[in-house]
């Protein structure tokens, strides 16, 4: 199962959408303390709504106990994803039980973590070049349905939803 890890995240609603994703998509999240809030925080609740039960979350004292609790191997890569990289999410075949590992809001990975992934294991998600970064929790999305695509959303509810067209010409999703 994939898995994400948020080193010293920063911003509770931004962690709880993450939790959010991560319980629709059936991915792990794994949180490397220090975290800049605590998990019983009204925001990240609030951000998480009513997903805190479905979600697997666990927080590590630091990345070498999350590196050791998640394991390495052929079957489970890692995969840093930073401004600093030339490689994208398409560049990669991700597998089902892949790593992918973001940094905090205001600086990305620490040098000490950025430094234990290879170049070729190190992605940066397109953006405009005036552009510094994407919301943490943004770019975690993009990420996560990247390697989900690649898989077929496995698990997934993918039916069509009826689509019905508004006066103004915007497309709303209606429920069935």
């Amino acid at each position: 199962m994939l898995a994400v890890v948020l080193v010293h995240p920063e911003i509770p609603p931004n962690t709880g959408n993450v939790i959010r994703l991560t319980a629709n998509t059936g991915a792990e999240l794994h949180l490397v303390e220090p975290l800049g809030f605590r998990m019983d925080d009204r925001e990240l609740k609030r951000a998480g709504l009513d997903y805190h039960e479905y979600a697997r979350v666990r927080v590590h004292a630091d990345f070498a106990q999350c590196r050791s609790a998640l394991g390495d191997g052929p079957e489970r890569r890692w995969h840093a994803f930073t401004t600093r990289a030339t490689r994208t999410p398409d560049d990669v075949a991700f597998g089902v039980d892949d790593v992918l590992v973001f940094g905090a809001e205001s600086s990305g990975l620490p040098e000490a973590v950025l430094a234990a992934f290879a170049e070729d294991a190190r992605l940066r998600i397109p953006m405009l070049a005036t552009s510094r970064s994407l919301n943490l929790s943004n770019a975690v999305a993009v990420a996560v349905y990247t390697a989900w695509r690649q898989h077929g959303y496995a698990g997934a509810v993918v039916e069509p939803a009826a689509v019905a067209t508004h006066d103004a010409g915007a497309v709303i999703v209606a429920e069935r």
